[in-house]
């Protein structure tokens, strides 16, 4: 919902902005297919609006990391075009990488396991899962992790 917001706005501040009068621009988000389509007339103008769609994103706290810019493509009539790519969740090969640092880092009594596109990690003891946050937290997998608590009674 963010990032619909923030594809808003961007549209919203493109429209209104005085180098961009009478161009034909446009932001299309594709939520299915998890992409952000932004074309323009040229390069610069599409690098432009790359730098205005990130402000609104981080504005909007939506991790500029789960965000991978493709290759910008001629389009018709000279114009360029550009996808995005939306990381939401974890690709299967991100968790195994997640797994296999917890299980390199050797902590007792913790176990992690694959569900989806999340890794759930369970653990009798408090101390042990705020010491695989911050053993996470100190790793870089290239996306943004959240943590989540999900206690069971």
């Amino acid at each position: 919902m963010e990032v619909h917001n923030a594809v808003d706005q961007a549209t919203k501040e493109i429209t209104q902005r005085y180098d961009f009068k009478g161009l034909k621009v446009s932001f299309a988000l594709d939520q299915k297919e998890k992409k952000i389509t932004i074309s323009a007339p040229d390069e610069f103008k599409l690098k432009a609006m790359w730098d205005v769609l990130q402000g609104k994103m981080v504005r909007r706290q939506v991790p500029l990391k789960n965000l991978t810019p493709g290759k910008i493509e001629s389009a018709a009539l000279g114009g360029a075009r550009q996808e995005i790519a939306i990381q939401d969740g974890l690709t299967a090969d991100k968790a195994r990488e997640v797994v296999k640092v917890l299980k390199d880092a050797k902590l007792r009594k913790v176990q992690a396991a694959i569900q989806g596109d999340t890794v759930r990690v369970s653990s009798a003891s408090k101390d042990d899962l705020q010491g695989v946050i911050t053993l996470l937290k100190g790793q870089d997998f290239g996306i943004e992790l959240k943590f989540g608590n999900f206690r069971s009674n």
